[in-house]
């Protein structure tokens, strides 16, 4: 027999008013599961449905600790309720899971459910069975406490300048300051803060490499690296492929950044080009300043997603209502910006660092992305499937931060909209070999896991002379030496970051659909975010009528229509 789920099924297996951040009260519950008969297929689907809303409590009451933590990194309390789920919850429902996926695999009914369903949940329970080890999960909650602890690191960053006590967010804004000793001050003073606690970070990252080698030694693996590929259920593309995108990246836009970047020496009557000159603009101008406030930020945002599609500007209007916006930077509150969804409520939550520049337009249309993704999947009755592989998912969000060109006006006049749209691009042109960089430095720490620290050093600074701006760092080599340690991937979501590159390509390509047919493109992007998790990943890129490919001739497709628009923006 074969029978198939409908978004309409519904569950009452979770009491509403469950608290799921304490382990006494999810063991009944996870046991339940792992007790219950399957007489038929029809059993197993309805294991299915309840196994996905009691996780999906679980994932929500992890969200808002987490997001708790991140805003308010400096309190004791809040940090402490955190890493009690971490410590005392996450590795329960971890080891429990396994035993539950190990029951529905190993059920001869799984060969009665709807395949064209259920494959890619089948497939990848089939590889978490495959992976788990009992011994990996307290390391794996190490690793979790590290990460914390680089984040409040990073959260208590404060420089002194010019008598103000700053965030690094806000320090930013100084980087686009005409005047080029301000733009020098606070570029030092941020970098100088930077390197009072790389000690620190070398040892917390030396003390997570030597974690992740044992996770991976553990599973049957010879390094982390190839554990974490089948970890990420990366089926449709392999480290080979990863190498050839950092080919690509060196053939295709190093040489475009550089050119770029002479072109602004040249520009700013500069010679050579230091690391405070990158953000400046060339002609002296002011810096763009998008906003004021982040009321300012929302209501424009809303208008111009109103303007690009309703239905996207209804879906952003949700935002302003069930605590879903966090977006001014403050003390004490963790760097970066992202979107988590909660997944039983299924309100998405964003969080972000605005200081008013351009760049925090461009993460809130980004986070915007990923929350119309969660939005648009959200009737999905599986948890599994409400969550779309990482390749996919940012396609969502970068996608946004094109397709909100034609409408700049909403935040700037046209000189304006023009600068801004060439800042994107240029930036754009830049972040696939930095891209390249971070990815390719992954790759050999983790094949070189017993690596020293000089080591580590001599290699990103080859990996910096391959892909990197070709600036000056005379009398700047500590800071060369570590800018690693600022790219929070590296130390919290290993291997995820070659996504962003392989989806700045989709997304480039959703762009160029626009440039044809706004309104087929748009079409397209919601009906692939509608998708979710639910097909493999070259399945999701068709849908949004992109071809899955992210080597030297796509490459050079794209960044030949970059370069093209380009050159109709004046500098």
């Amino acid at each position: 027999m074969t029978s198939t789920v409908h978004s309409e099924d519904v569950t009452d297996f979770v009491p509403a008013d469950l608290d799921a951040a304490r382990w006494k009260n999810l063991q009944p519950l996870y046991q339940a599961l792992l007790d219950r008969e399957l007489a038929c297929a029809g059993c197993l689907e309805a294991l299915l449905l309840d196994r996905s809303e009691l996780d999906a409590a679980v994932s929500e009451a992890q969200a808002n600790l987490y997001i708790n933590m991140t805003c308010h990194t400096d309190d004791e309390g809040i940090k402490q309720t955190y890493l009690d789920f971490v410590e005392n919850v996450e590795p329960q429902v971890k080891r429990i899971s396994f035993e539950i996926d190990r029951k529905i695999f190993s059920s001869p009914h799984t060969a009665d459910l709807d395949q064209a369903r259920y494959e890619v949940m089948l497939r990848n329970i089939r590889t978490d069975v495959e992976l788990f080890r009992d011994e990996n999960v307290p390391l794996q909650t190490e690793d979790t406490k590290l990460s914390q602890q680089y984040e409040e690191a990073c959260g208590a960053m404060i420089v002194e300048f010019r008598g103000e006590q700053l965030t690094l967010p806000q320090m930013a804004r100084f980087l686009e300051e005409t005047d080029r000793q301000v733009c020098e001050e606070a570029w030092r003073g941020i970098a100088e803060r930077r390197l009072e606690d790389a000690p620190r970070f070398d040892e917390i990252f030396d003390q997570m490499v030597k974690l992740r080698h044992r996770i991976a030694h553990n599973a049957g693996f010879d390094n982390y690296r190839d554990y974490i590929f089948k970890a990420m259920h990366r089926f449709d593309y392999t480290p080979g492929h990863c190498e050839a995108f950092h080919e690509a990246a060196e053939e295709v836009c190093v040489p475009l950044q550089r050119a770029l970047n002479a072109e602004r020496a040249k520009a700013l009557g500069v010679d050579p080009l230091r690391p405070w000159d990158l953000n400046v603009d060339v002609q002296g101008r002011d810096p763009l300043r998008p906003f004021t406030q982040a009321d300012d930020l929302i209501d424009k945002t809303s208008r111009l997603y109103h303007r690009m599609e309703p239905s996207l500007g209804e879906m952003f209007d949700r935002l302003r209502t069930g605590d879903c916006l966090d977006l001014e930077t403050r003390k004490g509150k963790a760097p970066g910006g992202y979107q988590y969804h909660r997944d039983r409520s299924r309100r998405p939550f964003i969080f972000m660092n605005a200081a008013g520049l351009q760049r925090d337009l461009e993460t809130m249309v980004h986070e915007a992305g990923h929350a119309f993704h969660s939005m648009l999947c959200a009737q999905d009755p599986l948890l599994a499937y409400r969550h779309a592989p990482i390749e996919f998912a940012e396609v969502a969000s970068m996608s946004m931060e094109l397709l909100a060109y034609p409408y700049l006006a909403e935040f700037y006049d046209e000189a304006e909209a023009a600068r801004a749209k060439r800042q994107h691009l240029e930036q754009l042109a830049k972040m696939l070999p930095w891209i390249a960089t971070i990815d390719a430095f992954q790759h050999w720490i983790y094949t070189h896991p017993n690596h020293t620290g000089e080591q580590r050093t001599e290699h990103w600074l080859e990996l910096d002379d391959r892909f990197g701006p070709a600036v000056s760092w005379e009398g700047l080599e500590e800071h060369r030496a570590s800018a690693w340690q600022r790219q929070l991937h590296l130390f919290s979501v290993p291997f995820y970051y070659i996504e962003y590159g392989i989806a700045q390509l989709g997304a480039l390509g959703v762009w160029l659909q626009s440039k044809k047919d706004e309104k087929q493109a748009i079409e397209n992007y919601r009906r692939a975010l509608t998708l979710g998790g639910s097909r493999p990943l070259p399945e999701l890129f068709a849908a949004a009528g992109l071809e899955f490919d992210f080597g030297p001739e796509t490459m050079k497709r794209l960044m030949d229509a970059v370069q093209a628009e380009l050159a109709t923006l004046p500098l």
